[in-house]
């Protein structure tokens, strides 16, 4: 991780708590009368084999509703709620009507370890939706591991990682970040320059750019980074415009955008000089930066203007719900394929239980809005089609590039030979 020594200190030392609490009050212990552990339901019927009792299983929502990533991850939430209406109105999950529990991570990876450990051993639900940072993701990781639970994260990340308790339902680099370095030598781009948030994610993204950028013969210009709490980069942006690069990668996440836009904005910046390609900017955010972004352009799997019946259903679904004025976006459209994952992964199982679970994961398939989606059972991930957008002046993408169907997901990057994990 990208951050502060003092940071990690606190991350470990939240990790390490948390995972002293598990030992204590883990799911199934021998002390433990929960549901998790039962051997029988009332009247005797035994439940062990599917580790729910009753007629309702409790899913947990964890998404920041407050902070800095409240602009991004209300969506995702809201999203989670339209999949678990429209599920439990078909008959719910064998026959279990979802019971979901949510808490807001409030932007804060200490508070993401915290909560989800109270979901998962206070609460004991069957599942985890949430998260959105990378920091955040792996302030979860140990907990969820420790508890032996599972974690359903619905945001494209840098890669490097899988496991068992996890889900990764949003891209990993080779379906986002490795499609966009493409489109953009196909453009004739020579010169790029890297603007990120000062965590992990964009750190990590980058150092795989950097690399990519030197086989496709793009010249790296120059590369700034900003807290993700904060909104000032009048200083950056000014080394952009001395730069004068072809185009600027966007790895900045959250409302550190609309800083990042609206100094862009003032330097004279645009689309015609020095455009810019983000992979956390979608049709949640755009409206939201303050300033025109027609003709800028985005990486992601999925996004509105998708032409399919399935994408179509659900716009309309959500707009229903949540009214006209209301986009959809890649990391909510994530967040929703992933709960009929889980459905379709525990109904293949028949059992909630997360060794059952994994086991039937491979090769379950979603007709998702984005296009059919495929869980790969070795490494939790999704394969995935990839797409650019470029922004249109109702702050909508007309989709400019697709790869040829779904890309198996390679969170490794163990079939890219220019690629060297120990490089810096």
């Amino acid at each position: 991780m990208s951050t502060s020594p003092p940071s990690r200190r606190l991350l470990a030392a939240i990790a390490a708590a948390a995972a002293l609490s598990l030992v204590v009050s883990a799911c199934g212990s021998d002390d433990d009368d929960s549901s998790a552990g039962s051997d029988t339901e009332e009247g005797g019927e035994t439940a062990a084999g599917t580790c729910v009792d009753g007629d309702t299983v409790r899913l947990g929502f964890l998404n920041s509703t407050s902070g800095v990533m409240s602009i991004s991850e209300q969506t995702v939430r809201d999203a989670l709620v339209l999949a678990t209406e429209e599920i439990n109105d078909a008959g719910g999950i064998l026959d279990k009507e979802i019971e979901y529990i949510e808490e807001d991570g409030a932007s804060e990876p200490s508070i993401f370890a915290e909560k989800i450990n109270k979901l998962l051993t206070d609460d004991e639900v069957a599942a985890v939706f949430g998260g959105w940072t990378s920091a955040s993701r792996k302030a979860m990781l140990p907990v969820v591991e420790g508890a032996d639970g599972l974690l359903f994260y619905p945001v494209q990340y840098e890669g490097l990682e899988a496991s068992e308790n996890i889900y990764y339902t949003g891209a990993t680099t080779n379906q986002q970040i490795i499609p966009a370095m493409d489109f953009l030598k196909s453009k004739g781009v020579a010169t790029l320059f890297l603007a990120g948030s000062d965590y992990v994610f964009p750190r990590t993204a980058n150092k795989i750019i950097k690399q990519y950028a030197e086989e496709l013969g793009i010249e790296i210009v120059g590369e700034e980074y900003v807290p993700l709490d904060s909104d000032d980069w009048t200083t950056q942006v000014a080394k952009i415009a001395a730069a004068e690069p072809d185009f600027v990668f966007n790895t900045i996440n959250g409302s550190s955008n609309v800083g990042f836009i609206k100094a862009y904005d003032e330097a004279g910046l645009g689309a015609d000089k020095s455009p810019i390609i983000s992979v956390s900017i979608a049709e949640e955010e755009a409206p939201a930066m303050g300033a025109d972004l027609t003709g800028q352009y985005a990486a992601w799997n999925y996004f509105q203007s998708v032409d399919s019946p399935e994408n179509a259903t659900f716009i309309k679904a959500f707009q229903d719900k949540y009214g006209t004025d209301r986009p959809t976006s890649d990391p909510m459209e994530a967040a929703y394929t992933s709960l009929y994952l889980y459905k379709a992964m525990v109904e293949k199982a028949e059992s909630f239980c997360v060794d059952a679970v994994n086991d039937a994961a491979d090769g379950v398939t979603f007709a998702a809005p984005e296009g059919e989606v495929t869980v790969n059972g070795e490494n939790h991930h999704i394969a995935k089609t990839a797409l650019i957008g470029q922004i249109n002046a109702e702050n909508q993408f007309d989709i400019v590039y697709s790869s040829d169907g779904p890309i198996e997901p390679d969170p490794f990057l163990e079939t890219y030979t220019w690629w060297d994990p120990s490089s810096e």
